[in-house]
């Protein structure tokens, strides 16, 4: 499944911005020491008027969200793909993967944080402007190879809490409470006891910080 199979299957904008949050936090309870064991995250604070998520796996696979006013920007890199632009003679993604990405998200395309030595780390790429009804993506041939977008962007898609559950439990190598879970994908505040249900050495002043910046809403 290519990103234009993805394309019809992600949910809308503030949909796909809420199961971010939640991924991001869920991951900083499971792991509040250690950031960089997370996958997920979430920088409510990236720019003045964008936020990111992002998923790095730590094998060399990745994917980026910018949300802003003018719409949502998201790219995925599997370094395994066919389409990873180190595989081509120029070292730029293949053909049609960037080329009808609209000028209201140049600067994402040029972004510096999404190159490596100036060569874009991206092997699918999906956007939706403001006001647009459905995620648009390049008219890349599909005899070029397979894209990643399928796997990189499968808990997007899927969604739902049981899946994130099932992955926290293997990643994290810790049982996972799937009720507390729904909890954070419902964006329930993190109470003490939504918190020590699925980590129990940690206490929601311990994850001040994280709350913050992925901006999850607070306990009163």
């Amino acid at each position: 499944m290519s990103a234009q199979d993805v394309a019809r299957r992600l949910p809308d904008p503030p949909t796909l911005r809420d199961r971010c949050r939640s991924m991001a936090m869920l991951d900083a309870v499971m792991q509040p020491d250690k950031p960089y064991l997370r996958r997920h995250g979430f920088d409510a604070h990236w720019s003045p008027a964008r936020e990111l998520a992002s998923m790095d796996n730590g094998g060399g696979d990745t994917y980026s969200i910018v949300f802003s006013a003018a719409g949502t920007y998201m790219i995925g890199f599997d370094h395994t793909s066919d389409l990873n632009p180190y595989a081509s003679d120029g070292q730029e993604p293949f053909p049609g993967v960037l080329d009808s990405v609209p000028e209201v998200f140049r600067a994402c395309v040029e972004e510096p944080s999404f190159r490596l030595d100036d060569v874009p780390m991206v092997t699918a790429c999906l956007w939706r402007e403001a006001g647009d009804t459905a995620w648009r993506t390049g008219d890349v041939d599909p005899r070029l190879g397979d894209d990643g977008a399928d796997w990189l962007f499968d808990m997007l898609t899927d969604g739902t809490p049981q899946t994130y559950a099932e992955w926290a439990t293997s990643y994290f190598d810790a049982p996972v409470d799937l009720d507390a879970v729904r909890d954070v994908y419902a964006l329930r505040p993190l109470t003490a006891e939504l918190v020590r249900a699925l980590n129990p050495a940690v206490t929601p002043d311990h994850l001040g910080d994280a709350v913050a910046a992925i901006g999850y809403p607070r306990a009163s």
